[in-house]
């Protein structure tokens, strides 16, 4: 009797809807123990262990016991390779449902999950990009044949392809500020659609390209149905960090304020300086702001914050009841939060924040290494 060697390639799309559709899946991840607890595929429905690769290389005898005798198994590594080869010895036992992550965890942390918000007045949509992998989140307004993205992220072929789908025209791309753990791609995605790209001048004193300074007060309209985003300065997590109120309706709030934490303003090394900027946007005025608004994040932190259809989305006045970041009345003890044991900086925060600077043009390939880990722009984040 032969026995059956059948495995398959799982794309980072089939993974996130394991994830949103809450279905149970079993990962074994073979990165190194190091790389495992840094970062990992996570969700209510999923389970992993960590077996590093180089433990596996004579057989898979010993980690049987250890995965489940039913269900999906998916092996996962770093780039692919390594989990093609530990897949191939699981099916060789006669699973026949074994798959690895088709390439690996960098295809995971540059998959973008495209989720409706909701319908505007007029005729317009919102939607939200989740980076399901890396925890960031984007935005397109689309509107009388016009959109618009906020915050985009470095893989541009994905709202190029969706303003297609759409039969819509690209006319700005707005960065909330300049980013330090991520890669924007508001300003080549500007270049090859002919797009406006906004920037916070504050926070591009030492860009190094052309771009439309983004004040205080100014009105970006998009389409000819004037779905109106409204530019609000909001300082703290950098001193140029600008919110957006879109329809009278949402709040993005970049990365001043998420739904479980609030941002950090150390990024730029100018933590004490920038603490008073945050304290005051986020107590002073967000709460000018009308309670009913949507908030919508730059960034999440856990699986958690994931709601309906995968949405990262909540109400400004429930955030005031239910954020920690929020109720720290002691200016002391918030000031000792901001600035005091925050988590770990993003991987190659510098370098990130030198390439949205436009100082260095790192290749493709330096791009995803220097984005590979978790988010790490939230006091809370693990």
């Amino acid at each position: 009797m032969t026995t059956s060697t059948t495995y398959h390639p799982m794309a980072a799309k089939e993974v996130t809807r394991f994830i949103l559709d809450q279905k149970p899946l079993f990962i074994l991840d073979v990165r190194n123990e190091g790389d495992y607890n840094d970062w990992r595929i996570e969700g209510e429905t999923i389970e992993s262990i960590n077996v590093p690769y180089f433990e596996l290389l004579e057989g898979v005898d010993a980690v049987m016991d250890r995965i489940p005798a039913e269900g999906k198994v998916l092996v996962v590594c770093a780039k692919e390779g390594s989990s093609i080869f530990v897949a191939e010895q699981l099916a060789e036992t006669g699973r026949s449902d074994i798959f690895y992550l088709e390439g690996g965890m960098k295809a995971w942390s540059e998959y973008l999950e495209p989720v409706k918000v909701g319908d505007l007045r007029d005729g317009g949509e919102l939607y939200q990009f989740v980076r399901i992998g890396k925890g960031c989140l984007s935005y397109m307004v689309v509107s009388g044949g016009e959109a618009a993205v906020v915050d985009a992220l470095r893989m541009t072929d994905v709202y190029e392809q969706f303003v297609a789908e759409k039969g819509v025209q690209l006319k700005h791309t707005i960065d909330t500020h300049l980013h330090a753990d991520h890669i924007s791609g508001g300003r080549s995605l500007a270049e090859k659609t002919g797009a406006t790209y906004w920037l916070p001048p504050k926070d591009a004193e030492e860009v190094q390209f052309a771009y439309e300074p983004l004040q205080d007060g100014n009105e970006i309209t998009v389409g000819g149905t004037r779905i109106v985003i409204q530019a609000l300065y909001s300082p703290g997590h950098t001193i140029g960090s600008t919110s957006f109120i879109v329809d009278d309706r949402y709040l993005l709030s970049g990365d001043i304020l998420f739904v479980e934490s609030i941002g950090r303003p150390d990024l730029a090394g100018l933590a004490e300086d920038w603490v008073g900027d945050l304290r005051d946007t986020l107590y002073s005025r967000y709460r000018e702001l009308s309670e009913e608004l949507i908030v919508l994040p730059a960034h999440f932190g856990k699986m958690t914050e994931l709601g309906e259809g995968g949405k990262v989305s909540a109400r400004l006045g429930d955030l005031y009841k239910h954020n920690p970041g929020l109720n720290m009345q002691d200016e002391a003890e918030f000031r000792r939060a901001v600035t005091e044991n925050l988590p770990p900086q993003p991987n190659a925060y510098q370098e990130i924040r030198h390439t949205n600077m436009g100082k260095i043009t790192p290749t493709a390939e330096e791009q995803r290494e220097m984005e590979i880990g978790p988010n790490r722009c939230a006091i809370h984040d693990k």
